[in-house]
């Protein structure tokens, strides 16, 4: 009898914290998949940003141009589509999310839809980090939405996902 107790307590919450569609995965799960998911975009993109010039200047004080921040932005993005695409399109994982066994779902279960889900919640995660000067504030905004109620980034809330555990 006491068990049954125990479980009609837990339960609600479980519900609560989920929304019915799994439960939500921690904030620090998010946190580590995405410093793994940044680890792998770091480990091709400072080299190529070596060999194409992008540090030159830089203890000078001189700033790359817009011209190839753009081109590193795009790069950038190619590179994560060919390290997480499949994952994405087939788990709603990237690698990070699946080394913390978390996935993106849409809010009623489903895996999302690339053009549905993954293109919205991805434009609004890269996009607006590459406008100059007001692009590290806008991000910044987008994850710090991660400690309101729901545990949902601005980029989630756009795409109509969340995170959540597998």
């Amino acid at each position: 009898m006491e068990d049954n107790v125990n479980e009609t307590t837990e339960q609600p919450n479980l519900i609560n914290e989920s929304n019915g569609t799994g439960i939500l995965a921690s904030r620090w799960k998010r946190l580590g998949a995405s410093i793994i998911d940044g680890l792998l975009m770091m480990i091709v993109t400072i080299p190529t940003m070596y060999f194409t010039g992008g540090f030159d200047g830089i203890l000078d004080g001189i700033k790359p141009s817009i011209g190839y921040n753009l081109m590193m932005a795009i790069f950038g993005i190619i590179v994560f589509i060919l390290i997480n695409g499949k994952l994405l399109i087939n788990d709603g994982q990237t690698i990070g999310k699946f080394f913390f066994r978390i996935k993106i779902i849409t809010l009623d279960g489903n895996l999302p839809l690339v053009n549905e889900h993954l293109l919205k919640r991805y434009a609004i995660f890269f996009i607006p980090g590459q406008i100059p000067f007001a692009g590290g504030l806008l991000s910044l905004i987008n994850v710090l939405f991660i400690f309101g109620e729901k545990k949902r980034c601005i980029h989630d809330l756009a795409g109509g996902t969340k995170v959540v555990l597998v």
